[in-house]
């Protein structure tokens, strides 16, 4: 019964780090099909990876606005509420 909680508590402690893992690779695989010819794609595949959300966002900041709007929710995913509407 004791071995049980404990991998539960570990299920539960790394469920934020696997989704996060998840939602990174997601906007790995758009963006390398659809941004992989873009400036700064390289460079935004390591923040990416490195996890580093604001060197990610200014990296992208010069694609194509539908192309890098959708690889930023991919990345770092808001609540539904949060995402802007596409007539702003």
């Amino acid at each position: 019964m004791t071995l049980r909680k404990l991998v539960d508590e570990s299920r539960r402690a790394n469920v934020d780090r696997d989704l996060q893992r998840l939602a990174t690779e997601r906007a790995y695989h758009f963006m390398s099909t659809m941004a992989g010819d873009m400036a700064g794609f390289e460079e935004a595949s390591r923040a990416l990876f490195a996890d580093d959300a604001a060197k990610f966002h200014q990296l992208t900041e010069a694609w194509p606005t539908d192309v890098r709007d959708y690889v930023r929710c991919l990345a770092y995913p808001l609540l539904v509420t949060d995402v802007p509407s596409p007539a702003s």
